[in-house]
């Protein structure tokens, strides 16, 4: 822990005004110099949260909530203690005096001022631009702003700005349901970032996804009602546009008001000024760093990367350190509304006699651009739709690549198209611009720092610990350096098999092998052929098996012939097991709809057989306490209600909660339990890697809990919004938006594709929550194969759920019409009629409870003690 200096006159402070991520950074980079054991640090916060990932705002509206943004780790603020003030901002700068004053009227004197204070939101000074439903996009209250309204007030939304946070702030009020329109004044989208023919490509492809753009017009006026609220917009070409809602987002300004009341020297056209140092020009005891400072080369840089390096050389000029920030580099990659647009280097061609290779399908939505010098020197670009390259094209700027431009930019099976790899790069080719990490850093992390794996890179080195652009490449690089040091990464299931589970799970269905003895001798390790197997390649096996059975010839009954011997325990008797060596039984209420009838049923039973009774959180009824010979006796009574095995022992679908939907609530826009039902009956029985859980909401108020499931469905005025990757166990995961505004048939048909994509690719045992930040692309590539057909597969995912769907059973009725398969379902294989003396019952709240001291020493239940029978 660092030792913080006790406050006296004579301790030196240092006093941060803003707390954004360029803030952050500077109190890290301080933390890391030692300065915040000799120094005392004060910051002073406008907002009212500490500093959070203003990169990532949008994703506010996928489900992210404002404490998943959180860049501040509280544990970090107080080790070094950082006298960390929310809600206060600075007010006035008293140079003379040295002393700063905050909003609360608390007065700090500091050795040094560091201005942290950001950039403001631009809004075009029109008539109208106040009124009710006008917004700005920059912070997180914004955000609550603009959600409150656009649920309340609003059916459509106009954007001013087509940039990135424009194009965002337009995604975002699409997925709130409002009809969008984009408005940019320029003659085209994005046009910092992209030239003509990306804004091109970008325009088709956001036009297709139910957007409304209008480029090459400005916004007059803002047009309101008598009450004073937004009703559209006046264009310059003299058009009106009706909305009820209206967000500017047209770029931003250096926030530079604090620095011009206390006489620092400002630019022309605002940002503080400051030296090679950061240190303002007007005072060698202030310091201005990120979007508010006009750095020495006269910019003011708006992206995160160039902030940070300027926090960085701030600390270390502070710490007497020698730095220097003489200009950054403005690539940026970035994903708006599902669409990959990065540009680097000089993607616009500005360089004498530079020449441009280009390769554009407007119908497929791709453009690549790269800027080649006349020696060959590659010197920017641009991509539109495809950005899957940038990392290693970014990194090549500057130098010959090792192949000819035309090549680079052809895609995958094109002519003469190649794919370079991360280890064609330099050792100091720049890999995370963020941290101004380079390969040969990343190298040593593996070999010098004995790092393994990403995140041990990402800790040593900082590297795709910002924007998060490069972890791709940086994944690609410690694979190769752990290959080239010699480490043999074994990739393999288990000791039986070398090859992963998806790689199996291509074999069983690629050779239509329909027995785990047959994929073993076949294809397991030479030492392991022949053999028995082991506890984790046996259940995997036949859950490959089981969730391709119908494709592959094979029994889907998991407890026909060599499958039974694959299962775990509770699949071995279709229950879940308990501690006290008793099942519960938990039959399926199909999106937790129950007819009086049904659940006057499961009350007679729990009653006949003594079984404890519980409401469980996917809205179904379990039932606790059956011996393992009760449990085809329960089963047939079930099922001759209308019931079947509600799965909750399986590596399967689980439930698919609802709400009430707009059948009963008044906030519902969509039927959520027929939904719920329809899913649950496609799915059912549907064996996978882990587990499944899904929700379906009738609206956004979520009552459902959709975004915390494995797939779930919310409800809007125009159809389903699709959510994957969700998960509310230990290591809960908010459910990423896959795609938005489906009918019927698009949702269950993206969802059969999801589902068997997972199964296909998963590991072991993985939930689709840690599958989907695992698999390489992550969102982005899921979304390309389900969505897009990327990979030309979703033919064959339909089909193989197409079959699971024809081909169900339900297993508590294969079972209880099997008598060699009821066989199974005793205490002692040797005694079975004979029940488990140690499965015994006390009484507990009108139910009863596992005699857990009778459990502890093993011995026979006293007269006292309620036997797990028919009794009650």
């Amino acid at each position: 822990m660092t030792a913080t200096p006790e406050a006296t006159e004579a301790t030196p402070t240092i006093v941060l005004v803003g707390h954004g991520m360029v803030g952050q950074r500077f109190l890290e980079a301080l933390a890391e110099r030692g300065l915040t054991a000799t120094h005392r640090v004060v910051v002073l916060c406008e907002e009212p949260r500490p500093a959070y990932d203003r990169v990532a705002l949008t994703s506010y509206f996928s489900g992210k909530t404002p404490e998943d943004l959180s860049m501040t780790d509280l544990e970090f603020i107080a080790t070094h203690g950082i006298e960390l003030r929310v809600g206060d901002p600075a007010v006035s700068v008293d140079r003379e005096a040295r002393e700063v004053t905050a909003r609360s009227g608390e007065v700090f004197a500091y050795d040094t001022l560091v201005l942290a204070t950001g950039s403001y939101p631009f809004v075009p000074p029109v008539p109208g631009k106040d009124a009710e439903g006008c917004f700005v996009y920059r912070t997180i209250e914004d955000l609550l702003a603009i959600e409150e309204y656009a649920k309340s007030k609003a059916k459509v939304g106009a954007v001013v700005g087509g940039g990135l946070l424009g194009l965002e702030a337009a995604g975002a009020l699409k997925g709130l349901g409002l009809t969008s329109h984009i408005v940019e004044f320029a003659p085209r989208l994005m046009p910092v970032q992209v030239d003509d023919g990306g804004g091109a490509a970008l325009l088709r492809t956001i036009e297709e996804m139910g957007l409304s753009v209008h480029t090459g017009v400005g916004t007059q006026e803002i047009l309101v009602d008598a009450e004073g609220a937004v009703t559209g917009m006046k264009l310059s070409d003299g058009s009106e546009l009706a909305a009820d809602m209206v967000v500017f987002s047209a770029g931003v300004r250096p926030r530079d008001q604090l620095a011009r009341d206390c006489g620092l020297t400002v630019g022309e056209r605002g940002g503080i000024t400051v030296d090679e140092q950061c240190r303002t020009v007007a005072d060698p005891h202030v310091f201005a760093i990120g979007e508010c400072a006009l750095a020495s080369d006269g910019r003011v840089y708006g992206l995160v990367a160039p902030g940070y390096e300027q926090a960085e050389t701030a600390a270390a000029t502070i710490a007497s350190d020698e730095a220097s920030f003489t200009g950054a580099d403005l690539s940026t990659k970035l994903k708006l509304l599902g669409v990959d647009v990065a540009s680097f280097g000089d993607a616009h061609g500005t360089a004498e006699d530079c020449l441009d290779v280009v390769y554009s399908d407007s119908r497929a939505g791709l453009y690549k651009k790269l800027v080649i010098g006349r020696d060959g020197t590659l010197l920017g670009g641009i991509l539109v739709g495809d950005a899957d390259a940038y990392g290693t094209l970014k990194a090549f700027t500057g130098s010959v690549p090792p192949v000819s431009p035309e090549s680079l930019v052809l895609p995958a099976g094109a002519g003469e198209s190649v794919q370079l790899g991360p280890s064609a790069l330099p050792d100091e080719a720049i890999v995370c611009s963020c941290h101004n990490v380079s390969k040969g850093t990343i190298r040593g992390a593996v070999t010098d720092h004995q790092c393994t794996t990403v995140p041990e890179v990402k800790k040593c080195t900082k590297a795709g610990t910002g924007c998060g652009s490069c972890v791709k490449v940086l994944g690609q690089l410690v694979n190769a350096e752990l290959e080239a040091s010699g480490v043999e990464v074994d990739k393999g299931l288990c000791g039986c098999f070398g090859q992963t589970r998806e790689e199996l799970y291509e074999i069983v269905h690629a050779l239509r092998i329909t027995t785990y003895q047959d994929l073993l001798d076949r294809h397991g390790r030479e030492e392991a052929r022949g053999g028995d197997g082991c506890e984790v390649c046996k259940p995997a096996v036949g859950s490959i098996i089981a969730s391709l059975a119908p494709t592959i010839g094979a029994s889907g009954y998991v407890l026909d012939g060599e499958q039974a011997a694959l299962q775990d325990t509770n699949d071995h008797f279709l229950a879940n097991l308990q501690k006290n060596g008793s099942y519960s039984v938990v039959p399926r209420i199909p999106g937790g709809e129950i007819a009086p009838e049904k659940l006057i049923v499961i009350g007679e039973i729990a009653r006949d057989f003594g079984l404890y009774t519980k409401i469980t959180g996917g809205q179904r009824i379990d039932m606790f306490g059956a011996r393992v010979e009760q449990l085809p006796l329960i089963w047939a009574r079930l099922v001759d209600a209308g019931f079947e095995s509600g799965h909750a022992y399986g590596k399967s679908l689980r439930t698919v909660k609802s709400c009430v939907g707009q059948t009963w609530c008044r906030y519902g826009v969509q039927d959520s339990v027929r939904m719920a039902i329809d899913l649950e009956l496609r799915y059912r029985g549907l064996r996978s890697p882990h587990k499944l859980k899904s929700a379906v909401s009738g609206c956004q108020r979520e009552c459902a809990e959709a975004q915390s499931k494995d797939f779930g469905v919310i409800a809007t005025a125009n159809g389903w919004n699709l959510y994957v990757g969700g998960n509310g166990g230990a290591t809960p995961r908010h459910a990423d938006l896959l795609a938005q505004d489906l009918s019927d048939a698009e949702l269950i048909r993206l969802i059969d594709r999801f589902l068997m994509f997972y199964i296909r690719t998963a590991d072991r045992l993985e939930r689709t929550s840690t599958w989907l930040e695992r698999i390489p692309g992550g969102l982005d590539h899921v979304r390309d194969v389900v969505v897009h057909d990327s990979l030309g597969i979703c033919d064959e995912l339909e089909q193989l759920m197409r079959a699971h769907v024809a081909h169900y059973r339900d297993e508590w009725s294969e079972t209880i019409n099997d008598p060699e398969k009821l066989a199974r379902f005793v205490s002692f294989v040797n005694a079975p009629d004979t029940p488990d003396p140690v499965v015994a019952f006390v009484p507990e709240r009108d139910q009863m409870k596992p005699d857990l001291p009778l459990l502890s020493i093993g011995m026979r239940p006293a007269a006292d003690v309620l036997e797990g029978s028919a009794q009650r």
